[in-house]
């Protein structure tokens, strides 16, 4: 992709960001009059530039992907006015090419220090992912957990494509969809460093064919930063299973997480460790069909 290519990307998903991050906003949360007649949810273009000091004409180019170059102190004002967090700044940021950002180091090789980690870190399941969530290293209580998972094929072992296309006998994710949305999130950050890359848009592209769902929340354009999160899964030999995820960064990968999944409470503790001991079938193994689904 020539690099005149990848800026009209940018200011593609420059525009539809904004966009999104505007039609959020409803005028009594700014302290502006309701008014009458309005076409689209949210903000208009004028109210956020009357908002943030700029020209409606200018933010109207910006909103439209134009090719003009924002200024950090106009892109803070805007980031102001859209209320957005930190990821959805920088996310913003990243878009608009601004230079004031440091720029991202390129993911290196998992050290083999890693495993030894992920190995000592037994009996909590632990992982490590790559920021589009592929599955790059686990251990034996992971693999107990999620055993069709670290089976499949390397090109298949990604957790975003696992929640949008497991059929529910296959998933023990008491509600993926939910679980996925901050997923999803974390994906959209990261996707603005990678615009030029087809292993990026077209994992996008594939996924959102298969998708309907993934599909509409992409098409959100809501970024989060890593963070904690409650995972609450369910299996036919032990019950449910509930657990608070930790993000690490990964010395030497700055965009790897090294995933920690803490049980929450003595009874989570103890299911654990017994699929630890005894990986759980509820999820089918390669070797075994799906179950039917429920008529």
């Amino acid at each position: 992709m020539s690099s005149k290519s990848i800026r009209a990307q940018r200011r593609s998903e420059l525009a539809a960001f904004l966009r999104s991050r505007r039609e959020r906003i409803t005028p009594d949360d700014v302290g502006l009059a309701p008014g009458i007649r309005r076409r689209t949810p949210g903000l208009r273009r004028e109210e956020v530039a009357l908002l943030a000091g700029v020209g409606v004409t200018w933010y109207t180019w910006l909103e439209q992907g134009r090719p003009i170059n924002p200024s950090v102190h106009v892109l803070d004002a805007i980031a102001r006015t859209l209320r957005l967090d930190h990821a959805e700044r920088e996310h913003l940021y990243r878009l608009a090419g601004v230079p004031a950002l440091p720029p991202i180091e390129e993911q290196g090789t998992l050290d083999p220090q890693v495993q030894l980690i992920l190995d000592t870190l037994d009996p909590l399941a632990a992982a490590v992912y790559s920021s589009r969530f592929d599955l790059l290293a686990w251990n034996s209580t992971f693999k107990g957990l999620f055993p069709a998972f670290v089976t499949a094929a390397p090109e298949s072992r990604n957790a975003i494509w696992e929640h949008f296309t497991s059929p529910p006998c296959c998933n023990p994710f008491v509600d993926p969809i939910a679980e996925a949305r901050p997923l999803v999130a974390m994906l959209r950050a990261a996707f603005g460093r990678h615009l030029d890359e087809p292993s990026w848009t077209g994992f996008v592209r594939r996924l959102s064919a298969r998708s309907p769902e993934f599909a509409r929340m992409w098409s959100t354009h809501d970024v989060a930063a890593p963070g904690s999160q409650v995972r609450v899964l369910r299996y036919d030999e032990v019950g449910e299973i509930r657990l608070t995820t930790t993000m690490l960064t990964v010395v030497g990968m700055p965009e790897a997480r090294l995933v920690v999944y803490t049980p929450a409470g003595q009874e989570s503790r103890q299911r654990l460790a017994h699929l630890a001991d005894h990986p759980s079938r509820h999820c089918f193994l390669p070797d075994q069909p799906h179950a039917s689904p429920a008529a």
